[in-house]
């Protein structure tokens, strides 16, 4: 809906909804799109879920490393579930619009969750580094509030993220065309739809998102350069499969979750394809939480037992 204000031009209209195209411009119901997202959505609550209360309810899970993959499902399981049901209600009726506040909102959450994963992921790396490189001081380094705090800490730099980018992208004001080219309130075709100059808008995403995940994955990658040596130093090869193994299933995840990140936000915008852009969104806000729990726990002797012992899931597990 466009509403025109007082004393405006009636060429110069204020968005005060938005139409999120999606995957296309038909309306009614779209089968291939919600059967996917259907399909992806339900295992990704299911995994991420069981992983959670598998965790919760085995005592010999509770050490950091497991709380850290805990809270990581959590964090899947949140911001896919702020994507994926609207979209899926979006398929299923045809209705494609969205309120300006119900946009902000979604984004505000998106923005949130995401941001807070890639510092949990930082925090992840430097737990396995202070086991593998310096056992001795990994319960006062790793204790219960330590890992409270760096918790609290990644949710409150990802508060902060989150709120500078919904704060500059939302004081916008969006006239002409209500149509966001996506699946669901996003940054770069919002900022499409602008009227005003976003330029400034454009740098404060680049350079934020670039100095988050620069910041991080340096930490990961330090981290990482620690264990390695170490590793290279034990003398046993048994030993030292053991030790890296730890640190695989981590690996993979931040390898696809910051080659996806960073190419949605940390590249200019005149470099984008819409059409690009929606597909690897789908990669990383519906597969890559779909993935996260079988990674942690289909690579994981401890967590498999635990499945076992809790749900009875033998035979998937075997």
């Amino acid at each position: 809906m466009l509403a025109v204000e007082p004393g405006s031009d009636a060429n110069d209209t204020a968005v005060t909804e938005f139409i999120l195209l999606g995957f296309g411009r038909s309306q009614g119901f779209q089968m291939v799109p919600f059967v996917m997202f259907l399909v992806i959505y339900a295992i990704t609550v299911l995994g991420n879920i069981t992983l959670v209360l598998t965790i919760r309810a085995d005592s010999r899970l509770h050490i950091p490393m497991y709380f850290f993959i805990m809270n990581l499902s959590l964090l899947d399981f949140c911001y896919s579930s702020t994507i994926a049901p609207r979209a899926m209600v979006s398929f299923l009726t045809g209705n494609q619009t969205i309120s300006y506040m119900a946009c902000a909102t979604q984004f505000f959450f998106f923005a949130l969750f995401v941001s807070t994963e890639t510092f949990i992921l930082a925090a992840m790396a430097y737990d396995r580094y202070t086991a593998i490189c310096n056992p001795l001081l990994y319960s006062a380094a790793m204790s219960k509030p330590v890992c409270i705090q760096l918790m609290v800490g990644a949710y409150i730099c990802g508060s902060l993220n989150s709120m500078v980018h919904t704060g500059f992208t939302f004081t916008l004001r969006f006239c002409g065309s209500n149509e966001i080219n996506h699946f669901f309130c996003d940054v770069p075709p919002l900022l499409n739809l602008s009227c005003t100059n976003t330029y400034v808008n454009q740098m404060v995403m680049f350079s934020l998102s670039s100095l988050i995940i620069v910041t991080t994955a340096l930490i990961i990658l330090i981290s990482y350069a620690y264990i390695i040596s170490a590793v290279l130093q034990t003398h046993s090869a048994a030993g030292r499969c053991k030790t890296f193994s730890t640190c695989t299933s981590h690996i993979m995840v931040v390898s696809i979750f910051y080659g996806t990140v960073s190419f949605m936000y940390a590249q200019p915008s005149w470099l984008a394809s819409p059409d690009q852009s929606k597909v690897v969104s789908v990669f990383y806000t519906l597969v890559i939480p779909m993935l996260n729990p079988f990674i942690y726990s289909l690579r994981n002797k401890d967590v498999k037992e635990a499945l076992r012992r809790t749900t009875g899931w033998i035979l998937v597990l075997k």
